[in-house]
């Protein structure tokens, strides 16, 4: 395929891998990147992947299966973009992302890609579970369907179907109600919202989930939306005002960090633990909001929240970006980011590691099984972890 038709032609060459977007804080750690972390083997690093990818759009490169993984497995974390200290650093991921594009235009994914995209496509879940189901977390919770209400509580698709992910769903719509929000949600209306979609280059899918989510909030008269997961808040936020969604979004806890200030929300109960904090790529690097969170934690009674050695724009990913958290090619190995990340926050003394995400959720659980962390260690979601404080959970 010749370069000029490639949309960055003119940026990837730039890229001369002078390794800055390896390091975090100083020059003593590489391991910033996921992928590299993970196989530390100069393809999958970011300068590594953009020389392949500029090879292969050269025709210098055959394309083969294993060079689709290596593309694939960048988590979109923006690490790379964040400590590049060239112009074009705005364009890294964008670079890949538009690299994977030409191989779904080409019909050249990895198989658990393909499989991830149908999943979506066919049953709206990258899971591949039934649309009915989609609703069952709320099940006992009182939560009502979305008829007007002041915000549409979004829960997306890990929130949805997956069963420890539920709790927090389940945690945070409670915890909203009592606080007396006006919400509702979709339950089995509920479509994915489509992040990892367009981070995998499926342009067209994309499209449809967000003109279809964009047609049938506006036909529901929804203006507000709160989201319980930072890459649906990211999509909504970020990428719908493109296909004419014209929504007011938020993350969770930016509301719940409203609602403590107004004094609409009771955590006097407190939560007695030293507590670490993980920051989501999609709501950090992508989306700059690091302090709502912490500013939740510190308003908890008892709760002693201490900082892990890489954390704001230095967090290290927990690798579940970009359906890595289905997908999962970076797993397998004591050096995956989410069992380093898991180790990262046994060593600060921490017996709980708050998340605000349903992915990071999911995968530092999985990691702390993994690592035998068990019993020193938890993983809470701060909805989870503000529901006992204010004794709703």
């Amino acid at each position: 395929m010749p370069l000029d038709t490639y949309k960055f032609h003119d940026l990837i060459h730039r890229c001369f891998r002078c390794g800055y977007c390896k390091f975090p804080t100083n020059w003593m750690d590489t391991n910033n990147c996921p992928p590299y972390a993970r196989f530390r083997m100069e393809p999958y690093s970011c300068g590594g992947r953009l020389w392949l990818t500029r090879a292969w759009l050269n025709e210098t490169l055959d394309w083969s299966e294993h060079l689709a993984e290596i593309l694939y497995s960048c988590t979109t974390c923006r690490n790379c973009e964040i400590k590049c200290p060239l112009s074009f650093n705005v364009d890294i991921v964008n670079m890949v992302v538009a690299a994977r594009g030409e191989m779904v235009e080409q019909g050249k994914v990895p198989p658990a890609v393909k499989r991830f995209l149908e999943n979506i496509d066919l049953h709206g879940n990258p899971y591949g579970s039934a649309k009915s189901r989609r609703g069952a977390w709320a099940e006992g919770a009182a939560i009502e369907r979305y008829s007007g209400q002041e915000y549409l509580y979004y829960v997306g698709c890990t929130g949805s179907y997956d069963t420890r992910a539920q709790n927090s769903s389940r945690a945070l719509g409670v915890l909203l109600s009592k606080a007396g929000v006006s919400l509702g949600v979709l339950g089995a209306e509920e479509n994915c919202d489509g992040n990892e979609v367009d981070k995998l280059g499926e342009t067209g899918l994309f499209e449809m989930l967000a003109e279809d989510n964009i047609a049938r909030y506006n036909d529901l008269g929804v203006k507000k939306i709160i989201t319980l997961s930072p890459h649906a808040y990211n999509a909504m936020k970020n990428l719908y005002p493109r296909y004419g969604g014209d929504f007011q979004v938020f993350h969770y806890t930016q509301i719940l960090l409203e609602l403590i200030n107004e004094g609409r929300l009771d955590v006097s109960r407190g939560f007695d633990a030293q507590v670490t904090y993980h920051d989501p790529c999609f709501l950090g690097r992508w989306n700059g909001e690091y302090e709502a969170p912490r500013k939740l934690l510190a308003a908890v009674p008892s709760l002693r929240l201490v900082e892990m050695e890489k954390n704001r724009d230095a967090a290290l990913c927990c690798g579940g970006g970009a359906g890595n958290f289905e997908i999962d090619l970076l797993g397998g190995s004591e050096s995956s980011p989410a069992r380093r990340r898991v180790r990262e926050a046994a060593a600060t003394g921490a017996t709980i590691l708050a998340v605000a995400c349903p992915k990071c959720l999911v995968m530092l659980e999985d990691a702390l099984k993994a690592e035998e962390l068990e019993g020193m260690l938890a993983i809470r979601d701060i909805a989870e972890i503000l529901a006992e404080a204010g004794g709703t959970e």
